[in-house]
Formats: structure tokens, sequence, C-alpha cells
């Protein structure tokens, strides 16, 4: 059976690194997000990545800070996760990328898209950090902004919860689970799954949104096969 899609943007929030700890970087994550990954390239999937920051710094929880300054200190926290997880990568031989929007050639190079697009052509898996380099954009917004750019097939938007609910299904057991959603409803009913600039962004371009959860075993090579798992966004 061949993989649905060629090229994929895999999303990863930063509180599904976290794991149990819900703070910092839990190392059976990583390792379990770098087998997933090491699958998906052996099936001759190209695969980005772009990942949050909320396991370190929540910049709009902030009451007092200046927003653009917390929306900076976002970026550098998704740095953080970008760099541990390049290294969980290549301890088990996946050639990788870090591709930042603010340069810090020190520790990664600057995104270039040309040069981010001849990597996957080579089968070399690219992260994507520090968002789109400006403030009052989420990381969900990278992942449509950098979907469209390397012409991504799908979002794979792995998260802590395994679908798209109509509230949050930890303090309401009433939610109700959707499995086929537009990107209109994801507007209109004001979902919390992406914010509405990302949600636009993917419907403009027509972009397919895949919602599951990071913690099953395997779920990403589901996705990729188009199993019915999780919420599909189309």
């Amino acid at each position: 059976m061949e993989p649905k899609y060629k090229r994929v943007i895999l999303k990863i929030s930063g509180e599904a690194l976290a794991g149990e700890n819900k703070f910092g970087l839990n190392e059976d994550m990583l390792s379990m997000v770098a087998k997933e990954v090491k699958a998906l390239v052996e099936l001759g999937v190209q695969v980005a990545i772009v990942v949050g920051g909320g396991n370190f710094w929540r910049g709009r929880t902030s009451k007092s800070m200046d927003r653009a300054t917390a929306d900076y200190m976002g970026m550098l926290a998704t740095v953080i996760n970008s760099l541990a997880l390049q290294d969980a990568f290549e301890a088990i031989n996946i050639p990788t990328r870090v591709q930042t929007a603010i340069e810090m050639k020190e520790v990664a190079e600057p995104y270039i898209r040309r040069r981010a697009i001849a990597h996957l052509s080579k089968n070399v898996v690219v992260i994507f950090a520090a968002g789109t380099g400006n403030p009052f954009f989420s990381t969900d917004t990278t992942a449509a902004l950098r979907a469209a750019e390397i012409e991504a097939d799908i979002i794979l938007l792995a998260k802590k919860v395994d679908a798209v609910y109509s509230d949050d299904p930890e303090t309401n057991p009433d939610a109700i689970r959707y499995h086929e959603l537009t990107h209109k409803d994801v507007l209109e009913k004001g979902l919390k799954v992406m914010d509405s600039t990302a949600a636009s962004l993917c419907m403009d371009n027509n972009i397919p949104i895949h919602v599951f959860g990071l913690a099953e075993p395997d779920n990403v090579i589901k996705a990729v096969y188009g199993e019915p798992i999780g919420t599909i966004i189309r």
C-alpha cells in the first residue's frame, strides 16, 4: 500500500513534547516522534516539521508583558524544541536540518524556501523554527504558511487531544467529537483546533488538515496512509 501523501508538514505542539510532565521536554516523547518520522522517511514521504513552544513559554497568557516581546520569547522556545528534535532524529540516523525564521546562524540555517525544498527532495527532514519570525502569528499560522510555500499535500496536526471537539473534552464530558469538518466550519464554530489566521490561510490555499493525538503509537503513519483517525478538515 502506498502512502496517500508525498510531502507533509507535521505540526507538533510543544505540550505534546512535554508528555506527562506538562513542562519542558520528555525524552520518551522525543524518541517516539523520531521513530515515527523515521518510518515516514523510509516510506519515501518528504517530512517538514513545525513545532510549538508552549511547553516552555506561552506568550498570550502573560498579562503584563508587551505582546510582541512575549511572542519573540515564544519563537525562541520553538528553537529549543527544534534543536531537541534534531538531536533525537540524528541519534537514529535521520538526516535533519533546522531552519529558523530569525537568523541564528551558529545553531541553524536561516529559512530559505528553495533550500528547504532542495533538502526535502533529498529526503532530508526540515524543521522550521522560530515561527514566521513575526509577532502576532502563531506556530499554527507558521505551519499553514510553510505548507503553502513548500506545496505540502497536507498538514498533520499532532496534538495532546485525539481529535477536534466542540469544547475542551477534559473539562466538558459532553463535548462533541468531529470526524470531518470544512475549514469554514472551524472558522464559523470558533473551534480551538487552530487560530483563525491559520484556518483561513489553509482554506484559501486548499490545504487539508488532519488532527490526531500524538501519544497514540503509529498515529503519524496511520494519518499518512489516510486512515480515519482523529479529524480531517478539508
